[in-house]
Parts: C-alpha cells; structure tokens; sequence
C-alpha cells in the first residue's frame, strides 16, 4: 500500500461524527438522555472546526511547497 499524506482535516471530520453517531446510538438504546441540541452542535462545530484545520493544513503545504521549489521555475 502507498503512504499518503496525513489530512488532520477528515480526521478531525470523521472523530466529531462519530462522537454524534455514538451519543445519537446511546439515546436511541435508552442508555443516556441526550438532548438534541446537544447533538447537531457537535456534529456542525466539529464540521467547521475540520474545514478551518483543512485549510490551515493546505495553506501551509503550498506555502512549503513554494519555498522549496527554486525561483527560476516559477
């Protein structure tokens, strides 16, 4: 399998659905009582939050990736 790059972005995504899917499961079963503004909140704050850090994460990369590549190429 080929390595790819880390993207802290669709982790971040992918940790704060799943946080909601598990409490939206713990109060379908009876186990909790989670209300659901508690849930949606998460889920579109943790949405926000990955896009910030995929940006973030994409403007670093190219701005690295200018600084390596030499002037005359440009």
């Amino acid at each position: 399998m080929r390595r790819h790059e880390f993207q802290p972005g669709r982790l971040l995504a992918g940790v704060a659905l799943l946080a909601g899917g598990v409490l939206y499961l713990l109060d379908a079963s009876g186990e909790r009582d989670v209300p659901w503004f508690l849930i949606f909140p998460l889920a579109f704050g943790g949405l926000a939050l990955a896009a910030l850090v995929g940006v973030t994460t994409y403007a670093v990369r190219r701005d690295r990736r200018d600084r390596i590549r030499p002037s005359s190429d440009r």
